[in-house]
C-alpha cells in the first residue's frame, strides 16, 4: 500500500494489487498438460457467451475442453450443453457454494480435479478454458490454476468501471470489453472506457468486442491462439 498527498483533501491512498490479493499457489509448467485460460468478470457482462464463442472458433483448430463455475447450480455448463458448442462430455461444471473468487484463487483444489479429469478422459488436450462465476473486480485467478487469464467486463456497467481499477482490470492479461453495441443505449461513452483502460493497463491489451457484430470473437480467438503457441513454445 502507498499514500499520496491530495490537494488539501487529505491522503490519497492507493492499493498494489499483488500485495492486496495475493496468489496462494506456485504458477506450474504446462509441460504433458494442456494451456489452461481463464475467462472471468462481473456478473452478466457475457463471459458464458464469449466461452462459447471461442469453443465456436476454435473446436476445429484445437483439442478443448470447458470447466465452468457457479455458485450454487451448473446453468453455466447447461447453457453450454443446451447450445452444443461442445460434447457435453468436453464440459465439467463446478459448483463453489460460496463467492466465486474462492474457487479460482484460495483454495482451487475443486477446479484443479476438474481440469485434471478432463485431460484423464481426452488425453492430449490443447486448450482447457475455465469459467470462474461473476463476481468483482478483485476477482483474478491463481497461476497455480491458469496460464493466462482474461478478464471481461461490459459497457452496461457503465463507462466508469475501467477507470475504478482492481486486479481483474489491472493484472489480466486480456481485458475483454464487452457488449460494445449497447453503448448508446446505455449512455455509456467507449472512447472514454478504452482509453481508461488503456491507461490503467498499461502495455496489457484491451479488446473492445460485440458478439452481435462478430459471433466468432475474432479478435479473443486469436489472442488465444496466439497465446497458447506461446506457452508451446515456452516449455
Amino acid at each position: 500500500m502507498s499514500a499520496s498527498h491530495g490537494h488539501g483533501h487529505g491522503h490519497l491512498v492507493t492499493f498494489d494489487p499483488t500485495e492486496s490479493e495475493p496468489d496462494r499457489h506456485a504458477a506450474t509448467e504446462p509441460r504433458g498438460r494442456a494451456v489452461r485460460i481463464g475467462i472471468g468478470g462481473p456478473v452478466g457482462s457475457g463471459k458464458t457467451a464469449l466461452v462459447a464463442a471461442l469453443t465456436r472458433a476454435l473446436g476445429a483448430r484445437l483439442r478443448l475442453a470447458v470447466v465452468t463455475n457457479d455458485i450454487y447450480t451448473t446453468e453455466d455448463a447447461d447453457f453450454l450443453r443446451r447450445n452444443a458448442v461442445l460434447a457435453p462430455e468436453r464440459i465439467e461444471a463446478v459448483q463453489t457454494g460460496c463467492c466465486p473468487h474462492t474457487a479460482i484463487r484460495d483454495d482451487i483444489t475443486a477446479n484443479l480435479d476438474a481440469v485434471e479429469l478432463l485431460e484423464e478422459r481426452f488425453g492430449d488436450l490443447d486448450l482447457v478454458l475455465v469459467e470462474s462465476g461473476g463476481d468483482n473486480l478483485t476477482a483474478v485467478f491463481s497461476r497455480g490454476l491458469v496460464d493466462r487469464q482474461i478478464f471481461v467486463v461490459d459497457v452496461a456497467g457503465g463507462d466508469k468501471v475501467p477507470r475504478k481499477g482492481g486486479p481483474g482490470v489491472t493484472t489480466a492479461d486480456l481485458l475483454v470489453i464487452n457488449k460494445v453495441d449497447l453503448a448508446p443505449l446505455v449512455g455509456a461513452d467507449l472512447d472514454v472506457m478504452t482509453s481508461d483502460a488503456h491507461r490503467m493497463r498499461g502495455e496489457l491489451p484491451v479488446i473492445a468486442q460485440s458478439l452481435v457484430a462478430d459471433p466468432a470473437a475474432t479478435d479473443v480467438a486469436d489472442w488465444v491462439l496466439a497465446q497458447v503457441a506461446a506457452v508451446r513454445t515456452r516449455v
